[in-house]
């Protein structure tokens, strides 16, 4: 079964049809979105299947992993991150382009998970700012696929001029993030 896209909102005659810029490159964003997977244990392989025929991934446009951050527009953090590789992930973010999203998969992303020791980050959230959050120990492929759908969603409806705002600024500097 084929689903098509729903159309934005706009006028509709014979022949045409009239809609916002914002909203057609919503649509566009939110159906080519280029994951950078970024997986250190049991949600990577949860991921792989994700990936694989059985669930495929690419039915929902990200079908090319980008394995370089000036590629990437949607970093998926998965799997335990120690507090060594805090500065490393949000080195990675940093070189990302606007716009980006952050998706956080499994319990170890999320909040540490069953790791509660001095070295394990308490949530990747400590260390770059965080967009969706899949949780789950790990995590099945449907939770990470409804992951990228809530990605998507927001991507759609997200103005292409959120980013420019004072409020997003002001979160990217609570995160010591440089802004141009």
């Amino acid at each position: 079964m084929v689903n098509i896209a729903e159309k934005p909102e706009g006028i509709e005659g014979e022949g045409f049809f009239l809609t916002s810029v914002s909203q057609v490159i919503g649509l566009a964003r939110a159906n080519s979105l280029w994951p950078l997977p970024f997986a250190t244990s049991c949600c990577g392989i949860e991921f792989m299947a994700t990936m694989a025929a059985n669930y495929d991934l690419a039915r929902f446009g990200s079908e090319r992993l980008s394995f370089s951050p000036r590629q990437a527009d949607l970093l998926m953090v998965m799997g335990t991150i120690a507090k060594k590789m805090g500065p490393v992930l949000k080195q990675v973010y940093d070189q990302m382009a606007e716009p980006k999203w952050v998706m956080s998969v499994g319990a170890c992303a999320c909040s540490g998970g069953i790791f509660d020791t001095y070295s394990v980050l308490q949530g990747i959230d400590k260390v770059i700012p965080v967009d969706v959050y899949v949780p789950g120990c790990p995590p099945r492929p449907e939770q990470i696929i409804d992951g990228l759908i809530k990605i998507q969603e927001m991507v759609k409806s997200e103005s292409i001029r959120r980013r420019d705002t004072d409020e997003y600024k002001k979160m990217l500097e609570s995160y010591h993030i440089q802004t141009s």
